[in-house]
């Protein structure tokens, strides 16, 4: 089944699929639940796009108005169906295309923070669990108030003990299941400084 851009400058452009069985594309009717969910919050933003695949929703955030986002993937495949795929759409200039081991990316000191981080890792690995905590062990990835969604299948879900990253919505969609986290806000400078 054919993978398109819903909505935005690149609006009905077909994207290719990652040849063989490595990646789970989100399905349409997902990626434009999770868009609408997202709202306008997306124009300008910048946004990490974890297991990236064929970069189908880091590419719909660029459609979307995102300023900047970064793909990551570990598969030569992949690396190179998201550089065709941004050839495509005419999205490139805003996009970094890294190939490097997501968990490696998540354990660089000094990392570049993003509004938001998709992880949508391959099913049954329990690879979306380790870079939920890896995210929250060095939540300077994140900008305050800013959102992670997990991508999975409902019968991977399970409780996560995090410390700074709070759940805040879960939607059901078939066999996908997109369940969201935010980093708060810094309450303790709310007020300002004294």
């Amino acid at each position: 089944m054919p993978i398109r851009v819903i909505a935005g400058s690149a609006k009905g452009r077909k994207l290719k699929m990652v040849p063989g069985e490595s990646t789970r594309p989100v399905m349409d009717r997902v990626k434009e639940a999770l868009f609408n969910i997202l709202g306008v919050g997306i124009r300008g933003s910048s946004f990490l796009d974890l297991f990236a695949g064929t970069g189908s929703v880091g590419i719909e955030a660029l459609s979307r108005g995102a300023g900047h986002v970064v793909f990551v993937d570990n598969d030569r495949l992949a690396i190179r169906t998201i550089h065709e795929n941004l050839a495509i759409t005419r999205l490139a200039e805003r996009a970094e295309v890294l190939r490097t081991n997501a968990f490696s990316y998540l354990q660089r000191p000094g990392p570049q923070p993003f509004e938001y981080i998709y992880v949508a890792p391959p099913q049954y690995k329990g690879w979306w669990k380790d870079a939920l905590v890896a995210i929250d062990q060095n939540p300077a990835h994140l900008y305050p108030d800013g959102i992670v969604v997990v991508q999975i299948d409902p019968a991977e879900r399970e409780d996560v003990a995090l410390d700074v990253l709070e759940p805040f919505d879960e939607r059901v969609y078939g066999k996908t299941l997109l369940w969201f986290f935010e980093r708060p806000g810094d309450v303790d400078n709310a007020g300002g400084d004294p």
